[in-house]
């Protein structure tokens, strides 16, 4: 009897000591969980626009720390300021003022010798103050009729000039400053209905400001679409995407620009879907610029330049998260021994870098690609789970340096090709600043408005016409002149 309760007392402490067992592997997973939930999420506070692809706008007003390290710019060696040969620009002064104002001694003020010692004074010391002044020019249209012509012999009447079609209306130069306001100046209807309406001393409704804006987007649709033309038969684009907000939903504003046109278009979906919308992309045949978003890689006959701006902010992210990723600095200093390079070699009007030079980075390339999958290994294949296994950030990263390596060396290999992403990102740029000052878009109409007048004067601006100039133009009838 005591020989079985013994058995069966070690048996119940066999099956305790299994679950308890069981237990703890189960609560070492959850920790291990638990622990890189928390590195996320570290990872996820810490981040801001100087080491991922996060927006400048996102910071807000707790600005990232400054680390040398950090910074995507490297030092000249020059001295700070402009450099020696620099044309420097001030306010000239004005040989021909428009008012003179002799400034005399208080004492003189109410002495009776006054004129006559003006008159004899020397002028010690000139200062210049530049002003300016509204004024308001109204120009009346008078149709006149000559009942009684002696060359012809008949009644003959004038006719008034095509864009006079009303009663009352406002002039192009101020139409143009309304929509300048309303479009590149990113102010609201309501606030340029008050600040027109107090400066001009005129009625400008905000109905009124709105069919301007309308107008202009009208007039600007030819312009619009062969902007659209011209970029599906460059041999090289920047593609980039933003979300904004229309009628209280989050819409993308999809650019495709160059150094010379500004083309911007929105719609409902951010991937491929409104890529194909657009249909630049799906017949374009030449190298296309952007930040190795998934969707571009849909179009194979596209040859795609990974932005290593964008790959210089991840490996930053990595930098900073992760000390112990030792790989992340050593490819860091390979993008910008790349870069300096290459800008060597531009600088010298070369067509290409040397041969050395290519073998000695796409060697180096490897080697440390080599050495990231040492310190991040790949998961292990198991039987039970289907599907891909699940990759942490830097294993993602290392895979997308390995898989599109000949995209992110595109710079290197052509030397048309930039290396960076920022035009793109710079023409996209006041779509942020329209949203977060103005808040968001009443319509899909309204948003497509904006763009097509955004469109054309980033073109203007790449072209040297400054906005209120290519603006007053087109209301002209005189758009093409960006093209000219």
């Amino acid at each position: 009897m005591p020989i079985n309760i013994t058995m069966e007392f070690v048996q119940q402490l066999m099956d305790q000591n299994t679950a308890l067992t069981k237990q703890v592997s189960e609560m070492n997973e959850t920790i291990k969980e638990l622990n890189q939930t928390i590195k996320e999420l570290k990872e996820q506070l810490n981040k801001n626009s100087k080491n991922s692809s996060k927006p400048p706008s996102s910071d807000g007003l707790k600005k990232p720390p400054v680390n040398k390290n950090r910074s995507l710019r490297q030092k000249s060696g020059k001295k700070q300021g402009a450099q020696n040969g620099h044309d420097g620009t001030c306010l000239s002064v004005i040989a021909e003022p428009d008012i003179i104002e002799p400034h005399m001694h208080s004492d003189c003020d109410n002495c009776p010798y006054h004129d006559s010692c003006l008159d004899k004074a020397c002028i010690k010391e000139t200062r210049h103050e530049i002003d300016a002044e509204v004024n308001v020019n109204v120009t009346a249209h008078q149709l006149i009729v000559v009942r009684n012509c002696p060359l012809h012999n008949c009644q003959k009447a004038g006719s008034f000039p095509a864009g006079i079609k009303a009663t009352v209306q406002y002039g192009k130069n101020l139409q143009a400053m309304v929509v300048a306001f309303n479009t590149v100046g990113a102010v609201s209807i309501n606030r340029t209905h008050e600040i027109l309406s107090s400066v001009f001393n005129i009625p400008l409704s905000t109905g009124t400001i709105k069919n301007m804006v309308t107008r202009c987007a009208d007039v600007l649709k030819p312009t619009y679409e062969k902007i659209y033309c011209i970029m599906t038969k460059l041999g090289l684009i920047h593609c980039d995407e933003t979300g904004t907000r229309v009628d209280g939903k989050t819409w993308w504003v999809h650019n495709v620009s160059d150094m010379d046109y500004t083309y911007l278009s929105i719609q409902q979906k951010r991937g491929h879907l409104g890529m194909d919308a657009i249909g630049i992309l799906p017949s374009f045949q030449g190298i296309a610029v952007h930040d190795c978003w998934a969707s571009y890689w849909k179009y194979p006959d596209v040859k795609h330049a990974v932005c290593c701006a964008h790959l210089l902010r991840e490996l930053n992210g990595i930098i900073e998260n992760y000390p112990e990723q030792k790989w992340a600095l050593q490819f860091k200093e390979l993008l910008l021994d790349m870069k300096k390079v290459r800008d060597k070699a531009l600088l010298g009007e070369k067509d290409e870098i040397s041969y050395y030079h290519r073998h000695k980075f796409d060697k180096k390339y490897d080697e440390i690609i080599k050495t990231a999958y040492e310190e991040n290994p790949l998961p292990e294949e198991t039987i039970k789970k289907r599907g891909r296994k699940k990759k942490s950030k830097v294993l993602n990263l290392i895979c997308r340096l390995q898989n599109y390596k000949a995209s992110v060396c595109l710079f290197i290999n052509n030397l048309c090709v930039p290396f960076d992403n920022n035009q793109a990102e710079r023409d996209l740029r006041m779509i942020k600043v329209k949203t977060k000052v103005s808040g968001c878009f009443r319509s899909e109409e309204g948003a497509q408005e904006y763009l097509t007048i955004m469109s054309y004067i980033g073109t203007a601006h790449k072209h040297g016409i400054n906005a209120f100039t290519a603006i007053k133009e087109s209301l002209n009838g005189n758009a093409d002149i960006i093209f000219a």
